[in-house]
């Protein structure tokens, strides 16, 4: 896992901080939304709950994981969007909620 996180930040970083994945389609907009957000905030990703395109490119849903703790129940999560534009460069992102693993919406 680790392995992966330092690759991703290595082919970044390689591109002068542009995300390596494009934007072309759902799938590479979901990976270009979670190089770039890790990149920006450090914390790992869990997965990408919904994507979606816009008129301006992209919009991706990305669920962190921003406390870790044991057991792995009690960790908390949160829900970033990630509003891409077509080439898959970071326009802007919020949290939207925050969360115990295991919850459901209420």
């Amino acid at each position: 896992m680790a392995e992966q996180r330092r690759t991703r930040t290595q082919r970044a970083s390689s591109h002068g901080g542009r995300s390596a994945a494009t934007a072309a389609d759902p799938k590479g907009a979901a990976r270009a939304a979670v190089e770039e957000l890790e990149g920006l905030i450090g914390h790992h990703s869990e997965g990408v709950s919904a994507v979606r395109r816009t008129d301006d490119g992209w919009c991706a849903v990305v669920d962190v994981l921003e406390v870790p703790r044991i057991p792995d129940t009690t960790s908390l999560l949160a829900a970033y969007e990630v509003l891409l534009d077509h080439d898959g460069a970071l326009v802007e992102y919020r949290r939207l909620r925050r969360y115990r693993r295991g919850s459901t919406d209420q």
